[in-house]
């Protein structure tokens, strides 16, 4: 087992300017990790100089002096920087400077921000800003939870109320082992891709990409992380007793009691659960509007309360939605504690496309469309990871407002967006055929019809069948649920829901979303609002979401269809491969490009060569592919007297014709070759652009091919 063994060596400098500073060491899974406070940064509120390994992250903390005006949430912005001279690269594009944020960027500040986001007060209006900057990237020591270690460390430092610490751990799987923090081969290849933060007593966040890992082999691998964060914490709260300053008094922005008191005078508990527990959505919707507005009425004279009538209202409905669920069992919309939505699910919604399916749950509705490509039209990723370089298989997820009956001009998609798809990526990645099975890069598009809960499991399950309708032939089935959570005043006092709808969600105290084929886990994250997770609750929520999925799967997925198309749809490009000698790549590619483009632009197909000479023709028209390999095994052909080819006229001379065979090959058919009967010009049998037959007789003394016309075999 990797040892946790802190080694508190402080280290007290002066510099030019007289600052002291101080650095804190531990050894983490056989690396050292340094945390060195007061030497950078000194005006943020918090900040840590981070190195793991020779990997460097910069980690600061900061907030605004007062409240933001006119907001009723915690306006925390995580930021997470690659800087490309970490890994010893220059920027591509005409700037040659870092522009927006990469995906693995914008998913790892989501990763910091869901498990710290709930140990901020809930009455906290300041702006606060977490910011991690990659300095240097060791490949044995990943930058993402460094970063995430570090943002903890920042602001548990810094004078910004927080309920912390936390702490952070990764798990890998080589070859059934579980690995402490890996590396980032091992990260890319193991079986297992898991992050867990924690508090002192209590798992607070879940991130996880898996080879169908079983379900206790999974919980095996979340408990052993949170029991190296118990000694991360530990070192944590060392620092914090050395260097950490007092918490700023900051002005609260909680709702007045008595306007609660007003409230309910005004509307009866019993008359918001009549308007909040209702299967419609735009029915609760519709009574919620009318409750409002016969509170502004009534409070038309107290303009300090109409200011805060929004959130007070929400949080109303939110406190009568917790005690009727977790005191009587009931449901807003009426479904008992384990059952799920009204299922549907169909493909070849839309025609023409190489896949298209749709999955419905209640009222979340997702339509997914996969089109396939040659693998050239993979996406290329400019990141800090030296090893991957493009990705094969891209799923991206789009939320349009109309999808929850609002109207907003679309902007592009948000971390959201983008963190949903990455989801529903990482859950069909481990039932994908290789690339040797299916050399095609691959792009399915989930588009949200309909939101009332959970559309990234909707998603995935979309997914899943789009894949299996345009033929791609994907392992196993996968299938997504969410499971939501009440709680009340005790650790054993809570009730999980199957199949969060959107209030569920809202009210409720976790989104944990998994994802699985019949054999395993392939995917998990898991949101919540508190100050973490039992066991208890952690177990159970994965056990109910097995079973849901594969209640999923066997009544609504399987029915639609049971298992891959055999071939890929007509409308989809087919793909020949052929491997060549990689000596004669050259000769295919021809100088500057000629020979393929030739290839390319005779037979209408695509190509792609390998530098291991593996060589793929994509295409519409069979018939243009099998003339494309044709050429390209003419051209790799080592020539030998006696083969046969077909060839066409391009220059005739009084010796000879010369023939080319194959894009920039040719050769020559003397004119006593031509005819078995003598012939005295050779334009009198041949003229430009006749296409004939001839065999190979050997090279000439100027070592060109000799090719005969007469003494082909009929």
């Amino acid at each position: 087992m990797p040892c946790g063994k802190l080694t508190r060596k402080q280290n007290i400098k002066h510099g030019d300017g007289k600052r002291m500073y101080k650095t804190f060491r531990m050894e983490i899974a056989g690396k050292t990790l340094n945390v060195t406070i007061g030497k950078v940064a000194a005006q943020a509120n918090g900040a840590a100089l981070m190195q793991y390994g020779e990997t460097t992250v910069l980690s600061t903390a900061t907030a605004s002096e007062k409240p933001r005006d006119g907001i009723d949430f915690f306006p925390l912005s995580v930021e997470y920087e690659e800087k490309l001279y970490a890994v010893g690269k220059i920027p591509g594009g005409f700037n040659k400077r870092e522009g927006k944020a990469s995906e693995n960027a914008i998913l790892t500040s989501r990763v910091i921000d869901r498990p710290m986001r709930p140990l901020f007060p809930k009455d906290y209006r300041n702006d606060v800003t977490l910011n991690n900057m990659v300095m240097s990237v060791d490949p044995e020591c990943r930058p993402e939870l460094v970063a995430m270690l570090g943002s903890a460390i920042a602001t548990s430092i810094s004078d910004i109320p927080f309920d912390g610490p936390c702490a952070t751990t990764q798990v890998g799987m080589i070859d059934g082992a579980f690995v402490i923090n890996p590396n980032q081969l091992q990260w890319k290849n193991g079986d297992l891709n898991l992050t867990v933060a924690s508090t002192s007593d209590k798992v607070i966040m879940i991130e996880a990409g898996a080879n169908e890992i079983p379900e206790e082999k999974m919980i095996e691998a979340i408990y052993m992380a949170h029991e190296m964060n118990q000694k991360i914490i530990a070192f944590i709260n060392e620092i914090v007793a050395e260097v950490g300053k007092p918490k700023h008094e900051y002005t609260s922005c909680a709702i007045p009691e008595e306007l609660f008191a007003a409230i309910r005078e005004t509307v009866t508990p019993a008359e918001m659960e009549t308007a909040v527990f209702t299967d419609e959505k735009q029915v609760r919707e519709e009574n919620i509007r009318q409750i409002r507005e016969k509170l502004e009425e009534a409070f038309a004279e107290k303009e300090e309360w109409l200011e805060l009538l929004g959130e007070a209202l929400y949080q109303y409905q939110k406190k009568t939605v917790r005690k009727m669920i977790l005191k009587d069992r009931k449901r807003p919309d009426g479904r008992e504690i384990t059952q799920i939505r009204k299922l549907a699910a169909e493909i070849d919604l839309i025609p023409r496309v190489h896949g298209s399916a749709m999955f419905t749950r209640g009222q979340t509705q997702i339509c997914n469309v996969t089109t396939l490509a040659p693998l050239s039209e993979a996406q290329k990723i400019d990141g800090l990871d030296e090893n991957e370089v493009s990705k094969r298989y891209m799923h991206q997820y789009n939320f349009p407002s109309y999808s929850v009956g609002e109207t907003k001009v679309s902007r592009g998609p948000g971390r959201r967006e983008i963190g949903h798809g990455a989801l529903a990526e990482r859950a069909l990645i481990p039932v994908l055929p290789s690339v040797e099975e299916f050399p095609y890069a691959i792009r399915t598009v989930s588009e949200t019809f309909e939101s009332n809960g959970s559309t990234s499991m909707a998603s995935t399950c979309a997914s899943c069948m789009s894949l299996m309708a345009a033929g791609v032939p994907i392992r196993k089935m996968v299938a997504g649920i969410s499971c939501g959570l009440v709680t009340g005043e005790t650790d054993d006092d809570f009730v999980l829901l199957t199949d969060i709808q959107g209030l569920e969600d809202f009210f409720g105290d976790m989104d944990f979303k998994v994802t699985g084929t019949t054999e395993g886990i392939t995917a998990i994250q898991m949101d919540i609002k508190i100050h973490g997770l039992t066991r208890q609750i952690v177990e159970g929520a994965i056990a109910r979401c097995r079973e849901a999925r594969m209640f999923i799967m066997d009544n609504c997925m399987k029915p639609a269809i049971a298992a891959p198309r055999t071939e890929v749809g007509k409308y989809a490009p087919k793909i020949v491969q052929i491997q060549i000698d990689p000596a004669k790549i050259g000769d295919v590619v021809g100088q500057r490009g000629k020979v393929i483009n030739a290839i390319i632009e005779q037979t209408g197909v695509k190509i792609d060569i390998t530098d291991e000479g593996a060589v793929s023709v994509c295409g519409i028209e069979q018939a243009g592919m099998d003339q494309a390999v044709k050429m390209i095994q003419t051209i790799t052909t080592d020539f030998e007297e006696g083969q046969i080819f077909e060839g066409k006229v391009i220059s005739i001379k009084e010796f000879g014709a010369f023939i080319e065979f194959a894009p920039g090959k040719e050769g020559m058919v003397h004119i006593s070759k031509i005819s078995k009967e003598r012939i005295n010009r050779i334009e009198d049998v041949l003229t430009l652009g006749d296409v004939v037959k001839v065999v190979c007789t050997g090279k000439d003394k100027m070592g060109r091919i000799s090719f005969s016309m007469k003494d082909v075999q009929q």
